[in-house]
């Protein structure tokens, strides 16, 4: 059986602090609008650089290792010792990536950009991850939405920034998003203050753990543990196929503008921030086991039939698969964090961080397929991917599986 002790700290919001979450998911907006420049601008970097698809693939591997290892990292770190102004110093190293590639005047460069915005990734997720458990008042599976539907509007909104402004007004002109990272620093630094006052809070009154025992073997626990990553693995691989290489497609097969290819890359990416924002409140309310289920699986007939659609149904389809599969991460994250309490950074890290790693290895290895074969032969490999959902079918239920017990305590809270 394994045993974890959840600190004080994870319900130390007696009420949801609608305030802080509105404020870490506008951070989360403007951090992910800014980082979803560089896939959207991939066409005029290729024009630019004279790149192929492989070196745009590791421009985003660059970006999403540097996220990735270092995200757990952070995670673990802070669970122990908290750093509430690390958000606004993490964004920094955004603020430097985006000056960078504003100037960048050779490959080299652009892949340093990359890694200071990965930097500025893996400083953010975790700690701001925690800050939307704090605030969360136990409705963990809303927090997470809220936090993450500001990051997916972020992103949507950016591909549309990229087409109005830096297509055609040519690279310099990233320097002008520098505004909304200063602005997000501004945020996070008045978040930071928040959540230093509500650690010292927590250190002047007295200390509630709660021990949560789940009736799951250590082995089990492991392997469901793995179950999420694979299914992190398939959402990823299959979502940076169209992330990544969606504007090409578009303009392979249908002969449209770069231009109108944004548009249809912006209804896919609005797709996922409704899809998140849903799937943590229905968590909540019917389980997360059966909202990771139909969102990794649900969407296989749709991935199936995309690569013989004709545009119109190419629109909607990806609109669809956008809406279902993107419910499936916070599900996956608060499961995660309920499978192993009291490690709620170091799982944010992890699975922010593999969530990360994946789609940068898929957009390095997916590159270089289509350099190998074409851009058709790989979406049509890529809509098997789904399939790994059937895994879904053995997650445990967890609130079959756990019992809890109150221990009143005079232990110390860790110091923030």
């Amino acid at each position: 059986m394994g045993t974890s002790t959840i600190s004080p700290r994870a319900s130390a919001a007696k009420n949801t602090v609608f305030t802080i979450l509105a404020a870490i998911s506008f951070s989360h907006f403007l951090n992910d609008m800014v980082q979803s420049l560089l896939p959207a601008i991939y066409p005029l970097l290729k024009s630019n650089f004279h790149l192929s698809f492989g070196q745009i693939g590791l421009i985003t591997l660059t970006f999403q290792l540097f996220a990735s290892l270092l995200q757990p990292v952070v995670g673990y770190y802070t669970d122990r010792r908290p750093q509430p102004f690390s958000l606004p110093v993490g964004m920094a190293f955004t603020l430097g990536g985006l000056v960078l590639l504003s100037r960048a005047s050779s490959f080299s460069l652009l892949l340093a950009a990359a890694a200071l915005v990965g930097v500025g990734s893996a400083v953010f997720h975790p700690e701001s991850s925690r800050v939307a458990h704090l605030a969360s008042g136990g409705r963990h599976g809303l927090a997470q939405s809220v936090f993450q539907v500001g990051g997916n509007a972020g992103a949507a909104l950016g591909p549309l920034l990229a087409a109005f402004i830096v297509l055609r007004r040519g690279q310099s002109s990233i320097a002008w998003f520098s505004l909304a990272a200063l602005t997000a620093i501004l945020v996070l630094t008045v978040v930071g203050s928040w959540y230093k006052r509500s650690g010292a809070s927590l250190r002047e009154t007295q200390s509630v753990r709660v021990e949560v025992t789940l009736s799951l073997p250590s082995a089990q626990i492991r392997k469901t543990v793995g179950i999420l990553l694979a299914l992190i693995f398939s959402k990823y691989f299959y979502l940076v196929s169209l992330t990544s290489y969606y504007l090409f497609y578009l303009v392979l097969k249908f002969h449209i503008s770069t231009a109108n290819a944004q548009m249809h890359l912006f209804a896919f990416l609005g797709a996922i921030a409704l899809g998140v924002l849903a799937g943590g409140p229905i968590g909540d309310r019917i389980g997360r086991k059966y909202v990771i289920w139909f969102s990794i699986l649900g969407v296989f007939p749709f991935t199936l039939a995309l690569p013989y659609a004709n545009l119109f149904w190419t629109g909607i389809f990806t609109v669809i698969i956008g809406l279902i599969l993107s419910s499936a991460f916070s599900a996956i994250l608060v499961y995660a964090q309920e499978l192993l309490p009291g490690r709620v950074g170091m799982i944010s890290g992890l699975f922010f961080g593999f969530a990360f790693g994946m789609a940068g290895l898929g957009a390095a290895v997916l590159g270089k397929l289509i350099d190998l074969t074409d851009i058709f032969v790989v979406y049509r490999i890529c809509s098997f991917l789904p399939l790994i959902g059937l895994l879904a079918g053995s997650l445990p239920d967890l609130e079959m599986s756990r019992s809890a017990r109150l221990i009143c305590t005079r232990e110390p809270v860790p110091s923030t």
